[in-house]
């Protein structure tokens, strides 16, 4: 009886721990973004990370900053922690700093992906004055990515710099 019991309860206990096509694919996105936001980092040149295209805009440099702290904001939420906020894109401005400041919001986030599955869909944390499901947080951080993404694109293209993403689109596809 016993082992028929494991036998039945195990593949539900494996099934609850894994990922749902959701949060699957949010990790997904943000492993994408992840790549394409810190090649961007360490394509463009240290004397271009004040580099801005016009006055009202952030610097390089600062997308940077502001990207590693909106990580510390979204992701402290998930985790139920309280926001760090290193202030980042206030204190630093080196190339070096900057993109270990990035790395470190990234690792800091990756607790926050790898601890999203089915079970805590229904968990709400509290963002921007409302309740929000986890998940949804972490969905937000993404278009967060991938907005400002979008943005270093833009220095990028201006300095004659192929961003990250065009690199892997332009490869040809591998024969098998």
């Amino acid at each position: 009886m016993r082992t028929l019991l494991i036998c039945l309860l195990l593949p539900a206990a494996v099934a609850v721990a894994q990922d749902s096509p959701f949060s699957a694919f949010n990790k997904h996105a943000y492993g994408q973004m992840k790549i394409w936001l810190l090649g961007s980092a360490e394509k463009m040149p240290a004397e271009n990370y004040s580099f801005k295209p016009t006055d009202a805009v952030r610097s390089f440099g600062q997308v940077v900053g502001h990207v590693a702290d909106a990580q510390y904001l979204f992701c402290s939420s998930v985790l139920g922690e309280k926001n760090p906020s290193p202030k980042i894109e206030q204190t630093k401005t080196s190339k070096a700093d900057l993109i270990a400041s990035l790395k470190d919001a990234f690792a800091y986030c990756d607790k926050a992906y790898d601890a999203t599955t089915d079970a805590s869909v229904t968990q709400t944390v509290k963002l921007f004055g409302g309740d929000m499901p986890k998940p949804i947080v972490l969905t937000v951080n993404d278009m967060h990515l991938s907005e400002h993404y979008g943005n270093l694109v833009v220095y990028l293209r201006m300095k004659n710099i192929v961003p990250p993403s065009s690199e892997q689109a332009s490869q040809p596809p591998q024969k098998k």
